[in-house]
């Protein structure tokens, strides 16, 4: 069933991501100057995280199963054969993020505490959502950055709740507004 499942995926990885004779054309908005990525972490079955939860120790978290890691690799493989470049692959400190930035293969990934969930501890979310903003605002317009981060982040920053794995497009102004351009969920 699970070799099933696995299959199913890639197969409906590739039709998601194609187009006749190219990319997709969602997808190569993120080319565009000033535009960036942040995406929810790849599959990752469950909600929150247990109890004993803590952040060094990957087996107190909830984690990306098999479906997950592969939804990963697809999405980094669709933003490479777009030709796209990242020039930033920021990631929560969760484990479920983090492997899923390092699967995307776009680049050096760096731990950004601006990403990590408050999904639990909702005092933080107007400080994280106003640093990652300030962060994207700050970057040259020639550079492009993909965070990865979590729902309630993304939420927060964008007003968007995504799918595990989906990327909202958007750019930062000055001020810090956020102007969301699209979504693009290339595999589930």
């Amino acid at each position: 069933m699970r070799a099933k499942l696995l299959t199913f995926f890639v197969v409906a990885t590739a039709l998601l991501s194609a187009k006749p004779g190219g990319a997709n054309p969602v997808l190569e908005r993120l080319a565009e100057p000033g535009t960036h990525a942040i995406l929810r972490h790849a599959l990752a079955p469950g909600t929150g995280d247990p109890a004993n939860f803590a952040l060094g120790d990957c087996t107190t978290q909830r984690n990306l199963d098999a479906v997950g890691r592969a939804q990963a690799r697809a999405i980094g493989a669709a933003v490479r054969d777009a030709g796209i470049a990242v020039d930033h692959v920021l990631t929560s400190q969760w484990c479920r993020t983090a492997e899923t930035a390092r699967l995307l293969d776009l680049g050096p990934v760096t731990e950004a505490p601006m990403l990590n969930s408050f999904f639990r501890d909702r005092s933080t979310a107007d400080a994280q959502t106003t640093a990652t903003a300030a962060a994207l605002a700050e970057l040259p317009p020639e550079e492009t950055a993909v965070l990865v981060t979590h729902q309630v982040n993304v939420t927060a920053l964008t007003g968007v709740f995504p799918r595990s794995g989906e990327m909202v497009l958007l750019r930062v102004g000055e001020d810090g507004d956020v102007t969301v351009l699209d979504r693009v969920l290339l595999a589930e």
